[in-house]
């Protein structure tokens, strides 16, 4: 929340944001050591596999392709998970729990003596990978002020950056790694056990983050909630914590009247709102996978292969690209609270579309020529779909999806959007290998054509939500039940909602008075269609 004329983002509420997100750093780097995996000589010969050109590659490409469709399936039971554990045991429990489960599946991925266990141990660190995917930008957002929230949110697409950048160098690494060495096969393990330091560092540090304000105010804990938005919004310019009573007033208030609404089973698609909350949200995570970026990302070291590049050059340039999306990722945390989310998306989904018209038509014109020229520039454009895909896309994708939904439905919301993101890549990931190894180009026009129709959805479904408090973006969703407003109200009814705010008690409690006017705007809203609020 704003006190006039400041952002109160201080070092504490910034740390806290980072420091959760290292568990998204780890799931990225789970989703993508794939890539440098599939680049490693000795990955081949340890599990005696033919590599791309050799007779049997295609049982090789569908073992790459079971390894990272596991993946996923365990992400999609990561999600499921949770969606309930989030509500259930909290937010920093569910966290707590992904990192573990993350933890044991790239153990025994990294110590695989076999296929069959290192499919086992890539479905166990899907799932860890999955919670922490649902419930860490989820987190991120409950913890942030209205004003700061695509920034807060947009580090954990940061990190997912970093994560592919320390799997693709480090996978560049180990490409050196002598292969006649009786340790070959450190050159594929080391990766893959490299994916559980992150975990155990949030795992280890876990117990010093705070838990959600607004779960705790669904618990009926006030008063630690009260306490830990002072602590997360506290600033020198503002010791009466002025910012921080406001959050609170308006949490409290639109906690008090969601208790009037008993939460049904499968409540996510019982109204027209959440109806809408509930496509949007799978029009958008799906619609993400199916722009190819997983395709990309995973197995862009085989792309480049079929272009004609050979030896160590797909694993650099796979670590080379990784490292520029950093920088994307951190563009959109700077901006994406200026230009709104809606902006980003379209911007982001027109430029990777067009991006992969041109790499289908140079593929479809050049691959298996001596053309150099022509497959430089299908490079060029595998290049700049993921850049584009990185400054737009990647880091906005979660900020909406965990924004969309009311306090006591987020953690299922959030938890559809992300499982429809994992079962998505289902077709694209599995699918992959097999059809680049088998119609070649062809395989991008299924990317294609979905993206189109992706594009005109964002245009016509999605609501820009930047701005808003989580309250009252239910307004924009069509809810019949939104306490209070911040966005757009003139200065005489911020300056209304900060004195009610000081009335507050020790325990954040609303007083009285407040709570009788809440009371009565919850009434005159259901006798008009849209109970909407607005401080007197």
């Amino acid at each position: 929340m704003l006190a006039p004329g400041k952002l109160i983002v201080n070092t504490y509420n910034l740390l806290v944001v980072v420091f959760v997100a290292l568990g998204t750093l780890a799931t990225a780097y789970g989703l993508a050591v794939i890539g440098s995996t599939v680049g490693q000589p000795s990955f081949y010969t340890y599990f005696n596999l033919a590599t791309q050109g050799e007779p049997g590659y295609a049982h090789t490409s569908n073992i790459i392709g079971a390894l990272n469709g596991v993946n996923s399936a365990g992400a999609i039971l990561g999600c499921l998970t949770s969606a309930w554990t989030a509500d259930k045991y909290g937010r920093r429990r569910t966290i707590q729990l992904g990192c573990a489960i993350l933890i044991l599946g790239g153990a025994l991925c990294s110590g695989a003596a076999n296929i069959g266990m290192f499919l086992a141990g890539r479905v166990i660190a899907g799932m860890g990978a999955g919670i922490l995917a649902v419930v860490v930008p989820m987190y991120q957002s409950e913890v942030s002020t209205a004003e700061t929230r695509g920034a807060m949110t947009c580090v954990t697409g940061i990190m997912y950056a970093f994560g592919y950048s320390l799997s693709g160098w480090v996978g560049f690494g180990c490409y050196f790694f002598p292969p006649d060495s009786v340790h070959a096969t450190f050159g594929w393990r080391f990766p893959l056990a490299l994916q559980c330091l992150p975990p155990l560092i949030v795992l280890a540090g876990s117990n010093f983050i705070p838990y959600s304000p607004r779960w705790l105010l669904g618990q009926d804990r006030r008063e630690e909630a009260f306490e830990v938005v002072q602590h997360l919004h506290a600033s020198r310019g503002d010791p009466d914590h002025i910012a921080a009573r406001q959050e609170f007033y308006l949490m409290e208030k639109q906690f008090d009247l969601d208790k009037q609404y008993k939460p049904r089973f499968l409540e996510i698609f019982r109204t027209k709102a959440n109806r809408r909350r509930s496509l949007v949200a799978t029009i958008l995570m799906a619609g993400d996978q199916f722009l190819g970026i997983f395709v990309m990302t995973n197995y862009g070291v085989l792309i480049y292969a079929s272009l004609g590049l050979t030896g160590f050059k797909p694993l650099l340039l796979n670590a080379c690209w990784t490292t520029f999306t950093i920088i994307g990722n951190i563009w959109t945390a700077l901006y994406v609270d200026r230009y709104g989310r809606k902006t980003f998306l379209l911007i982001g989904t027109c430029g990777v579309t067009t991006a992969m018209i041109f790499l289908c038509a140079l593929t479809a014109t050049y691959l298996g020529t001596t053309n150099t020229a022509g497959l430089n520039a299908a490079v060029f454009f595998v290049w700049f779909f993921i850049l584009w895909w990185c400054f737009f896309i990647d880091a906005t994708q979660y900020v909406y999806v965990s924004e969309i939904w009311p306090n006591n439905l987020r953690s299922q919301g959030t938890a559809l959007g992300i499982a429809m993101f994992y079962l998505a890549s289902e077709v694209t990931l599995v699918a992959a290998p097999p059809a680049l190894d088998k119609i070649g180009w062809r395989f991008y026009l299924v990317l294609i054509c979905p993206s189109i129709c992706y594009i005109i959805a964002i245009w016509f479904l999605f609501p820009e939500t930047k701005g808003r408090t989580l309250e009252e973006i239910g307004t924009l969703f069509g809810d019949e039940h939104v306490a209070s407003h911040w966005y757009g109200i003139s200065d005489a009814e911020k300056e209304e909602i900060a004195r009610n705010a000081l009335k507050l008690t020790k325990s954040g409690g609303i007083p009285e008075d407040s709570r009788e006017m809440s009371s009565l705007g919850a009434v005159e809203g259901k006798g008009g269609g849209e109970m909407v609020e607005r401080a007197r």
